[in-house]
Formats: C-alpha cells, structure tokens, sequence
C-alpha cells in the first residue's frame, strides 16, 4: 500500500501541468493509483446518453483524477503550498505546516 499526503476535504493547491496554480478540495482519494480527484482541476467532458425514458442525456464536465505528486496542502496561515510535517500529541499524530509549524 502507498502512503499518500492528501486526504478527502483537505484544500490542495496544483503545481505542475496544464491546471497549474489552481486551488480547490479534494473530492476522493484512491491511494493504490496514487492520484486524487480535486474540484474544478482536470475537468474533462463527459457524454451522457439518457437510461430511464424522460432522463436527459448530454455533455456534462466532470473532473479527472490526478497525480498526487502534482499536489500540494495549501496552508491558510501562510497562504500557499506548503510540505507536510508530523507532530504526535496524546499519541496522535497530527499533520502541521513545515514553514509555519500550524496544525492542517
């Protein structure tokens, strides 16, 4: 199993490919592939044919997964794309902010 530094709800912020610099939450994270589904980045059109008699189909755009590796936890304190430090307290271990040391 592959660790990843992302977890579902966390705000991530894109450094590197065609969506570059974008910032969004992260919807679903699939650990095995290595990659994460973020909100508004790879969005990609999706061709929908009806199923169920008065059920439109269509175009609709839904987002891609991407690399984790092209990911960064986006701290609110320092507002930008920061790595990831572990601290344990009451044997908990918690993920902070490496330049600024603020709980994520």
């Amino acid at each position: 199993m592959k660790t990843v530094h992302i977890k579902k709800d966390d705000t991530v912020i894109v450094i590197s490919g065609d969506d570059k610099g974008t910032k969004g939450k992260v919807i679903a994270v699939s650990p095995e592939e290595g990659k994460a589904i973020v909100e508004g980045v790879n969005v990609q059109k999706k061709h929908v044919k009806p199923r169920k008699q008065g059920e439109e189909g269509g175009i609709l755009d839904v987002e891609g997964a991407v690399y984790t590796s092209k990911l960064q936890l986006f701290c609110s304190n320092c507002d930008k794309g920061v790595r990831v430090g572990y601290k344990t307290e009451n044997n908990k271990k918690i993920r902070v902010c490496t330049k600024c040391g603020k709980e994520i």
